[in-house]
């Protein structure tokens, strides 16, 4: 036997605690600055989505999601790009104020707006740096010393140049139309910020005279509208309804007149069949006034409260307005009955209460004019996986109205307008500073539309979120302001991100920069799937099933954590956490610390290809399999397949087969190897391995594979870039053959009580692995080998 000097790698764990020293080394190393010039001129940028700090900053998937995240940049790296990985931070918008009255115990309504904003700014500080702490624990390899938040002046002034540049381009307008209304936030909602929601409601049947005589009966869920009733209308093909075509309805506990008319609005199906028109109780009540030319009765206020159309109700909240008529029309003797129904009802996203429609003013960016375009652009786009394509395609063509932009908020980005006190035209400054409107006085004297020097009112209405969230590529690519790196920068490389904000940030994306670039703003979409609990069901906090990752990072490890992302679920699908699954994962980086350490007791590798045994051609050609099947993935940036491709190599082929069989003659026991061959075949062949398998999981668990690449190979494994093709010649038996015949040995050893290392007597195996004989009879102590057609083993 060869002398052992013992293991290089000294630990006999893998220790998660080497996990922040190598972080520290990295940061040390400037491992992943950004280079000053890029590779052919071009950065692999990657759109990184800007997180938002509100609250405790992210449960187990969002910090799952960063990991793999993380794990393109790392890919892209490796297939020899310059990446541009720039982090930042999310701080517009509700979810600030939100946070910022709760934290403070104060209502943004009930402080000055200037004292509000200061405390806005500030309250993100701590969980900011607790969020950019996750990310580096996690190894998450960006550019921390340049990351930007979107609320600094420089970020808003860049959200501000691109309105302005749009209302140039007369891309922008001002108009008063129904629009979505969160009653509680006290702000216009887009339709992208709508969830729809299947909730209990009480269909009332009410018994309506008709004036020349008769009576009908509707069926409703909004009674409260009854008031805004405009028009009551039956379809043109019902039957049961024509005689009553062209008479008049009285509107029960009003009073008033309406006329009954046909439209094919009208469904033949939903209650009697006869359909009050109210103004507003969704968008189809706002196209059919649109169409019929109706005026409309305001019912109901911004503060969610009924109006003075509603008489003796007004004032009362919209759910207290409607048990109140639904109690007067049952002693008006009307109701004919109450049905209990499931109803699809869209609420606000943010504020977690039923929309209302109601008229505003508002300022709209146009899209309809540009959806189809928006949709072409688009086709230029991989998306990964393709499948989520179509979430993009459906939102699209559910688009009916331009977007509203403007927010009755105070946390945002400010809409730039004056406006002249003489004409009252808006009045725009030039872009490049930060400008707020409701503080600040104008960069003009002189009304550039009357010349008028008599004063200004500036605009107090701030920007919808996701304008600011849409100019993400613009801004990292540095549009308008430095056009030099904008061209090696853009289009991005890459926008990662979750399938439920395809409708909002992607899609916002797309039209925002096709407006004001004409180009896709990336080439390649990567839209990954929910982060669910154990059980499959959507994480929340009320259900109770929300897992923090800190402290599962801290007892497990960031490289066990990461695994367990990637390896948990193919990219697309959703994806299940607990910490039982990410444990699991940590048994896979105890299992490759084990067989790594093994390796390195046999001392520095051979760096010459030897000539190898037919075992080692065997295993090295299992390993091209496996290189060729984790770079499909990575090329796909589906971490699933490089991680499930390698884990299976080292646990079911690698470790158990050749590592077992291969380790007798790498400790130089096998007395027929006098000059010393076999020795050193076994000994490359373990490293061509092992630094194989490094390579192709750093971009997953880059802190084992870094360590282990440094101590045994003496550089960085992140310097390195995926393996090469090679040309291995596969022996002639399969592998199935060999861990069928391996796994029978050993088990027919342990069923007699007998270790493993026990003599075989005699061994009946197939022909086709006569080329192992050496090896077969050194591995398993085989007195005597036959061959034959049937398995056969005496002990």
């Amino acid at each position: 036997m060869a002398a052992n000097p013992g293991p290089i790698l000294k630990e006999k764990r893998w220790n998660k605690e080497l996990e922040q020293g190598l972080w520290k080394k990295w940061d040390e190393e400037k491992l992943y600055k950004t280079p000053e010039r890029p590779v052919d001129g071009k950065y692999f940028t990657i759109d990184t989505p800007p997180p938002y700090p509100s609250g405790r900053p992210w449960h187990i998937g969002a910090a799952g999601h960063y990991s793999k995240i993380d794990m393109i940049a790392r890919t892209a790296r490796f297939m020899g790009n310059s990446v541009f990985f720039p982090i930042g931070m999310d701080r517009n918008g509700l979810p600030v104020e939100t946070y910022t009255e709760k934290l403070h115990n104060i209502s943004l309504h009930d402080v000055g707006r200037e004292k509000f904003v200061e405390l806005c700014s500030k309250s993100l500080d701590d969980l900011e740096r607790e969020m950019i702490g996750i990310m580096k624990s996690m190894g998450v390899s960006g550019d921390f010393e340049n990351y930007y938040r979107t609320d600094t002046p420089e970020y808003r002034a860049r959200t501000q140049a691109t309105f302005i540049e749009l209302w140039n381009q007369g891309l922008v307008y001002v108009d008063t139309r129904p629009t979505n209304y969160d009653t509680k936030l006290r702000t216009t909602v887009a339709d992208a910020e709508i969830e729809y929601r299947e909730v209990d409601s009480r269909l009332v049947h009410v018994r309506w005279a008709i004036k020349e005589g008769g009576e009908i009966v509707i069926a409703t869920t909004r009674p409260e509208l009854l008031c805004s009733c405009q028009v009551v209308m039956v379809n043109p093909k019902d039957e049961r309804y024509k005689d009553i075509v062209g008479k008049h309805a009285v509107i029960p506990l009003y009073g008033r007149e309406v006329e009954i008319i046909e439209h094919p609005y009208a469904s033949m199906e939903f209650g009697t069949g006869i359909v009050m028109m109210c103004s507003y109780g969704d968008y189809n009540d706002v196209r059919v006034f649109r169409e019929l030319q109706l005026p409309e009765i305001i019912a109901i206020t911004e503060e969610g409260k009924m109006t003075k159309a509603a008489g003796e109700y007004a004032g009362m909240a919209v759910a207290d307005a409607r048990d109140k008529i639904i109690e007067d029309l049952k002693k008006a003797g009307v109701v004919e009955k109450i049905e209990s129904i499931k109803h699809r009802s869209p609420y606000s996203e943010r504020g977690k209460v039923p929309i209302e429609i109601i008229p505003m003013e508002e300022f709209y960016v146009k899209q309809m004019d540009a959806k189809d375009k928006v949709w072409e652009l688009s086709k230029k786009i991989k998306f990964h996986p393709e499948t989520n394509r179509i979430i993009l395609k459906n939102w699209i063509d559910s688009i009916t109205i331009d977007w509203p932009v403007s927010r009755n908020r105070y946390y945002g980005t400010e809409i730039p307008i004056w406006y002249c006190k003489s004409c009252g035209k808006e009045c725009l400054p030039e872009p490049g500073k930060y400008y707020q409107p409701w503080k600040e006085n104008p960069p003009f004297s002189k009304c550039p539309h009357c010349g008028s020097s008599d004063g200004f009112r500036g605009e107090e209405r701030t920007f919808d979120t996701w304008m600011d969230s849409s100019i993400t590529p613009l801004f990292i690519s540095r549009w308008g302001k430095d056009d030099d790196f904008f061209r090696m920068a853009y289009p991005t490389g890459i926008r990662p991100q979750g399938k439920d904000i395809v409708r909002t940030w992607l899609y916002y994306t797309l039209l925002r920069c096709y407006h004001l670039t004409g180009e896709i703003p990336w080439e390649h979409a990567w839209v990954d799937g929910y982060c669910v609990d154990e059980k499959g069901e959507k994480m929340s906090k009320s259900k109770g099933n929300v897992l923090d990752p800190i402290p599962i990072l801290e007892k497990h490890g960031s490289d066990a954590f990461r695994f367990w992302a990637a390896s948990e679920s193919s990219l697309g699908s959703d994806f299940r956490a607990s910490e039982e699954k990410v444990e699991n994962a940590g048994k896979f980086i105890t299992k490759l610390w084990n067989v790594c350490r093994f390796i390195s007791s046999f001392g520095k590798p051979v760096e010459k290809r030897p000539g190898l045994e037919v075992l080692d051609e065997w295993i090295l050609s299992e390993l091209e399999r496996t290189r060729k099947k984790a770079l499909d993935g990575y090329r796909e940036f589906n971490f699933f397949v490089p991680a499930n491709a390698v884990r299976d190599f080292v646990w079911n082929i690698f470790a158990p087969h050749y590592l077992e069989m291969a380790k007798v003659r790498a400790y130089g026991d096998n007395d027929a190897d006098h000059d010393g061959s076999g020795r050193k075949a076994a000994i490359y062949t373990l490293n061509r391995c092992l630094g194989t398998v490094m390579r192709l999981l750093a971009p997953i668990t880059p802190f084992i594979t870094d360590y282990v690449y440094r101590e045994l190979y003496g550089k960085s494994v992140h310097l390195e870039g995926f393996p090469e093709e090679t040309k291995e010649t596969a022996p002639a038996f399969s592998t199935e053959e060999l861990v069928q015949l391996n796994s029978r040995i050993w088990k027919a050893k342990k069923d007699a009580g007998l270790s493993l290392k026990a003599e075989v007597k005699s061994l009946t195996i197939p022909e086709s692995l006569r080329m192992l004989e050496k090896d077969i009879k050194l591995t398993h102590s085989v007195i005597k080998l036959q061959y034959g057609k049937k398995f056969s083993i005496s002990l």
